[in-house]
């Protein structure tokens, strides 16, 4: 059986890029795969029987098939024809280009390449490396170099120039991503942390342990709890006694507490009962004496002997 009795059946191969679908396209003829799916994108061998093309296997790139051949240059894998305007800003570039698929590996930045489609509605597929024009490489140094700008570059075409910006933006798009991952991660870990922190010292219990090791730890979830924040501590001059500062309400305030228990030994605000005389300070906790203030904030008696600035 010769080849000109399996065209006579109907039956044949070709080489085809394939970079997704069921459908293959050469010039006008359309076929539609049957079976299995490549992989991954390439070129492909194909059987064809009538209108149905059925997979054979990997293939070398055959740029015969490739029409509507265009010479431009590659920003990852963005195809900027030389047929490129003068570029003004970004959107504008984008417009210009179109997604090139299957390029080879190895291919530089700024490279000067080909490009074609199997059909007039299909995929851009890389054909081959061209001759550079002669300004590519001192293109590239400027963006090594950190330039913004191939004004100082003789001889560049609105194509490299478009690339250029292309790249320069790539470039800093990618540091501004890096950074803001940087900070969900840092929120990430800060919010786990507190959530750690909590879950720690979530009893009175808990923070009293964790004073003995670690009182600034301990003061802070103590505060956390009527929702003040801590500030700073600093031993007293009295025997196992803090003095800690807390902002609450955005207003800063100092008190004394027990090192070990955070009862409270000196509130900083006034907690006298005027009848009886009797102070009410070792009645509270770093825990609750917030409670107390906003209290006494709100019934417009409170009166603050502990001064900060």
């Amino acid at each position: 059986m010769t080849w000109m009795d399996l065209i006579d059946r109907g039956l044949w191969t070709i080489v085809s890029p394939w970079v997704g679908g069921r459908l293959l396209q050469q010039a006008d003829r359309v076929w539609r795969i049957a079976g299995d799916l490549p992989n991954e994108a390439g070129w492909y061998r194909f059987e064809i029987q009538g209108r149905r093309a059925k997979l054979r296997g990997p293939a070398s790139p055959n740029s015969d098939v490739l029409r509507h051949v265009r010479t431009g240059y590659l920003v990852g894998d963005r195809f900027v024809p030389e047929t490129a305007r003068v570029p003004r800003k970004l959107g504008d570039i984008m417009r210009e280009t179109d997604r090139v698929h299957l390029v080879e590996l190895g291919v530089d930045r700024f490279a000067r390449i080909s490009a074609g489609r199997t059909s007039d509605t299909g995929p851009l597929i890389f054909k081959e490396e061209e001759m550079p024009l002669g300004p590519e490489e001192q293109v590239l140094s400027a963006l090594l170099e950190g330039q913004d700008s191939v004004n100082d570059v003789a001889d560049v075409s609105p194509a490299l120039d478009a690339a250029f910006q292309m790249e320069v933006w790539r470039k800093k798009e990618v540091v501004r991503r890096r950074r803001e991952i940087e900070r969900r991660v840092q929120e990430e870990e800060e919010r786990r942390r507190k959530e750690e922190l909590q879950e720690r010292l979530g009893s009175g219990e808990a923070r009293r342990q964790m004073a003995r090791s670690d009182f600034e730890a301990a003061a802070r979830a103590a505060l956390l709890v009527s929702g003040a924040e801590y500030l700073e501590h600093r031993p007293s001059a009295a025997r196992e006694e803090m003095i800690v500062r807390f902002r609450l309400d955005r207003q800063r305030y100092e008190c004394a507490c027990d090192r070990y228990s955070l009862r409270i030994t000196d509130a900083g605000v006034c907690l006298v009962d005027h009848e009886s005389g009797e102070r009410g300070d070792d009645r509270f906790t770093l825990e609750s004496l917030p409670g107390v203030i906003r209290q006494a904030e709100r019934e417009g008696a409170l009166v603050v002997f502990r001064h900060m600035n």
